[in-house]
C-alpha cells in the first residue's frame, strides 16, 4: 500500500520536472506527510493479550450500523506553503522556493495513529499550512494518464469508498475536485538536521451525517443522488493537519 503511494508520488514529482527546487541540498529538510482518522492511539495491551488489528471503521448511529472497510482519495499540488517572512518575496529567492508534487492516491487508516504515505523535501524554514487539491483525475495531462494507467478504477474520480450499511455492501464514488488549505498550528519549522511529521487528520465519522448526526445510506451519495452535495460538504469540512512527531494521530 505505502510502496503504491510513493510510486505514484515519484510519477507526480517527475511531472513537474519543470518546477523543480534548486534550493542545495544542505538547506533542505524532509517532511514525512502521514494520515489519521482515528486517534488517539490507545495505550498498550496488557503483557499476554494481542491488541485486535482495526481492519474497518465501524460507526453505529441508533439502528443504523456504518462499517468502512476501505476508503481511498487522490490528491494533486501537495504543497507547504511557507510562513511569509520579509526575505521571502518571489519564487527567485534561494530558500524560498515553493515544492509540489501529485496525482498521489492516499490509501486512508482504519487503525489508531497516523501512518506515513509520502515524504517530501523543502527549503528549511518555517511553514504556516499545507495545501493541496482533492483531485479528480482527468485525462489530459500527462501526470494524469501516468495515475490512470497505473490505477484505471479512478478514472473520472477522485474518491473511492468501500463497506457495507446495514450489511449491504456499498461503494462510494466521488468526482469532488477541490482546494484544501489546512493551517498548522502552531507552524512547522522544518531543519537539514533532523525529519519532522506532518499529520493530515480525516474525520472520516463525520462524512456520511446529516446536520443533526443521522448516518445516511453512502450509497446515496453517488453521482446524482440525494445526498451528493451533503457528503461532498461534510468531506470539504472534515480535515485537518499539524504537526505529529509521534505520529500517534493526535495534534
Amino acid at each position: 500500500m505505502r510502496y503504491h503511494a510513493k510510486l505514484t508520488a515519484l510519477i507526480g514529482l517527475l511531472a513537474a520536472s519543470a518546477c523543480a527546487d534548486p534550493t542545495p541540498l544542505a538547506l533542505r529538510g524532509g517532511v514525512a506527510v502521514s494520515f489519521s482518522t482515528r486517534a488517539p492511539a490507545p495505550p498498550p495491551a496488557p503483557i499476554g493479550f494481542a491488541p485486535r488489528a482495526m481492519l474497518d471503521d465501524t460507526i453505529v448511529q441508533g439502528t443504523d450500523t456504518l462499517i468502512i472497510t476501505r476508503a481511498r482519495i487522490v490528491l494533486r499540488e501537495v504543497e507547504l506553503k511557507r510562513l511569509e517572512t520579509p526575505d521571502c518575496t518571489g519564487d527567485s529567492i534561494v530558500g524560498c522556493e515553493e515544492v509540489e508534487f501529485g496525482p498521489v492516491l492516499v490509501d486512508l487508516p482504519l487503525d489508531v495513529g497516523a501512518q506515513q504515505q509520502f515524504d517530501i523535501e523543502i527549503p528549511t524554514g518555517t511553514y504556516s499550512r499545507i495545501d493541496f487539491e482533492i483531485h479528480k483525475v482527468g485525462d489530459s495531462d500527462p501526470a494524469d494518464l501516468a495515475f490512470r494507467q497505473a490505477h484505471p478504477e479512478f478514472a473520472d474520480i477522485s474518491m473511492r469508498v468501500e463497506g457495507t450499511f446495514n450489511s449491504q455492501a456499498f461503494v462510494f464514488i466521488s468526482d469532488l475536485n477541490v482546494e484544501q488549505e489546512l493551517d498548522l498550528v502552531p507552524a512547522l519549522v522544518v531543519d537539514s538536521t533532523t525529519n519532522t511529521n506532518v499529520t493530515v487528520f480525516v474525520d472520516l465519522d463525520t462524512w456520511f451525517r446529516t446536520v443533526t448526526g443521522t448516518l445516511v445510506d453512502p450509497a446515496t451519495a453517488n453521482k446524482g443522488g440525494l445526498n451528493e452535495g451533503l457528503v461532498q460538504e461534510n468531506i470539504k469540512q472534515s480535515l485537518e493537519a499539524f504537526e505529529d512527531p509521534d505520529r500517534d494521530g493526535s495534534d
